[in-house]
């Protein structure tokens, strides 16, 4: 799909966040949470359209473990933003919980709730086995038994009544990095949202598939795709590489097996990296989009229409809240939410 002269997707598709809760060094999981708050109530006023959380367990610098709490809890704090799981881990619970939490959060939150499923653990074999209580691996089959039995809940389909669910069912979202989850979400007719930010080259492949396989549903007459990209905005391509950093490490640390807090720009920028460490970061902060408006404009134009994505999701491995919070102003106003002459103060509010 290319773009035509003066056409900007950018400035046409819905804009959202998915946020993990990230938890630095100078910083603590309390701050984290209360941060996330100010990250959602800031991006609603400048005209985003989901605000979504990650589950991920056993992960001392992500605190968005319990994505149904803080869905809760963001959503009790706004009033416009679609707030969701992206996602839950659905191999790590059992689908009537998943269908009572739910239900819960749309019947106290009605037409702003979503919820985005997942087919892998998030997280290493101990902590699915601790998660699960049980020693025996997930069979092939059994992420496509449990969505059936999830959507019955909801559906009323079966023999057990999840209340509230039945009558409050969020949009489903089923979300992937490879070719499986798309093929499921097209048979389905359901949106499907692609983990573009940590599997970049499968992207187009699994987009076609979803589309090639979609099936109208009682969700959805026509495919409807989200990517999620990492992306960060700063004035200046400097500033924004320097504000990348600890994403960079936290990367590098994550491939050896190390996990911790997030470092902070200024100890991203002291670690003593090998030649081949440094070389590792730099492939994975080039596949991601990093620098002023002037350079994120075109790239995320471009993949945009390199996908046809209907919506964009963006996420950031980024320390400093106030960065943070820049970021997504700047990227704001290049997809015209924000007047940049009627800027939102990036100044925490208590």
């Amino acid at each position: 799909m290319a773009l035509t002269p003066g056409m900007s997707r950018l400035r046409d598709v819905p804009l959202s966040v998915l946020d993990l809760a990230l938890v630095s060094t100078v910083t603590d999981a309390r701050t984290s949470l209360r941060q996330s708050r100010e990250l959602a109530q800031h991006v609603e006023r400048l005209g985003y359209h989901r605000f979504w959380f990650a589950e991920h367990h056993n992960m001392t610098g992500i605190a968005s473990s319990s994505p149904a709490i803080l869905i809760s809890h963001i959503a009790d704090a706004t009033s416009t933003l679609r707030v969701g799981s992206g996602g839950v881990m659905l191999p790590n619970h059992p689908p009537l919980v998943v269908a009572e939490q739910f239900g819960t959060l749309t019947a106290l939150h009605p037409g702003r709730i979503d919820l985005g499923i997942g087919r892998a653990p998030g997280t290493d074999q101990r902590t699915a086995r601790a998660l699960r209580r049980t020693e025996g691996p997930l069979s092939v089959d059994d992420f496509p038994r449990q969505l059936t039995e999830l959507l019955g809940y909801f559906d009323g389909t079966e023999a057990l009544s999840a209340v509230p669910a039945e009558g409050n069912k969020p949009p489903v979202w089923l979300l992937g990095s490879s070719g499986y989850s798309a093929q499921v979400a097209g048979l389905l007719g359901l949106p499907f949202a692609f983990a573009h930010h940590f599997s970049a080259e499968h992207t187009v492949p699994a987009l076609r598939l979803y589309r090639e396989r979609f099936q109208p549903s009682a969700a959805l007459d026509r495919p409807h795709a989200m990517i999620c990209a990492t992306v960060i905005v700063a004035d200046t391509d400097e500033r924004a590489q320097w504000v990348a950093g600890p994403g960079g490490l936290a990367y590098l640390r994550l491939r050896q097996n190390q996990h911790g807090p997030i470092n902070t720009p200024q100890e991203a920028a002291d670690y003593p990296y090998s030649d081949l460490e440094r070389l590792i970061v730099r492939e994975r902060l080039d596949e991601q989009i990093i620098g002023s408006p002037d350079t994120v404009a075109p790239r995320l134009e471009k993949l945009l229409a390199d996908t046809g994505a209907d919506e964009l999701m963006v996420t950031m491995m980024v320390a400093d809240h106030a960065d943070r919070m820049r970021s997504y102003e700047l990227l704001a106003e290049l997809a015209g939410r924000s007047d940049s002459s009627e800027r939102v103060k990036t100044e925490v509010e208590v």
